[in-house]
């Protein structure tokens, strides 16, 4: 796909902001139905969930994992240990903040609730849970643009704008996710919608912190991608997928997982 030229002089850490700008207001958008719906299907929640899934593994592949392989390779690495190490450091990133940050995932009781104990309300625990998820998908963004100011050639424009709506798309039912289960514990709808949106506030706080991480130490760009991929990898597997299965709606969430990868990786092929 061409894009206008223009874009091209923009600076990357400015891209990586307004797309996570649009992701965030994406989560704003999904939290906003609560303003026309008290409650939604559970079926239809599984299906959003297990296309988010999808959506993140394919961009963990496509837009993150591939290009740091290849950036090493070009770069004189093999290529399999950059992307396995970052990979893994990933993971263990999420998995030590998930030990420590204090939340409560959908449809858990609070006597459920992970991190260090705390008296927070659940309304809070449940914000924490999907702000957990955001994360790494704001520093996946700002690594993506981020590394267009490397000059790689395995880093084009429109494999980071295929990543931002990617990861717009899935976080369209994380923003219902927490406004709708908290309009039926009793909150007010303009509350809960607060409550929802604030879960992306964290995606730009994280599109710029990965974009001027590669800019200013560009040889860990490699590893910053893979790191991405480990972390958004994590949270699927931990949260997502299991989430997805909770009302059993097993086939339904797994068939939307499969849509969600399918059309992250159309949009990755289309666009990059």
């Amino acid at each position: 796909m061409v894009f206008p030229e223009w874009l091209a002089t923009i600076n990357p850490v400015w891209l990586a902001l307004i797309a996570t700008c649009f992701t965030w207001g994406v989560t704003a958008l999904g939290a906003a139905m609560v303003f026309f719906f008290r409650t939604v299907d559970r079926r239809v929640l599984d299906a959003m969930l297990g296309f988010a899934a999808g959506v993140m593994i394919a961009a963990s592949f496509w837009s993150l994992l591939a290009p740091a392989i290849e950036m090493a390779q070009e770069s004189g690495g093999n290529g399999w240990f950059q992307a396995a190490t970052g990979f893994l450091l990933g993971g263990v990133f999420v998995a030590g903040i998930d030990k420590v940050l204090p939340h409560v995932h959908l449809g858990l009781p609070q006597s459920q609730a992970e991190g260090i104990r705390t008296q927070w309300q659940r309304s809070i625990l449940l914000v924490m849970a999907i702000t957990l998820h955001n994360l790494p998908e704001g520093l996946a963004v700002g690594v993506a643009f981020g590394a267009l100011g490397a000059g790689q050639p395995a880093a084009t424009l429109g494999a980071a704008v295929a990543l931002a709506i990617g990861i717009g798309l899935q976080n369209f039912p994380e923003g219902m996710a927490v406004s709708l289960p908290l309009r039926r514990e009793g909150f007010a709808r303009t509350e809960a919608f607060v409550y929802g949106q604030a879960s992306g506030m964290v995606e730009p706080i994280g599109g710029i912190i990965g974009a001027l991480a590669v800019q200013i130490v560009a040889p860990i760009l490699p590893y910053a991608l893979a790191f991405a991929a480990g972390a958004m990898l994590f949270v699927v597997v931990e949260e997502l997928i299991p989430e997805s299965q909770q009302g059993h709606n097993t086939d339904l969430a797994t068939a939307f997982t499969l849509v969600g990868f399918v059309v992250m990786m159309v949009m990755d092929v289309a666009l990059g």
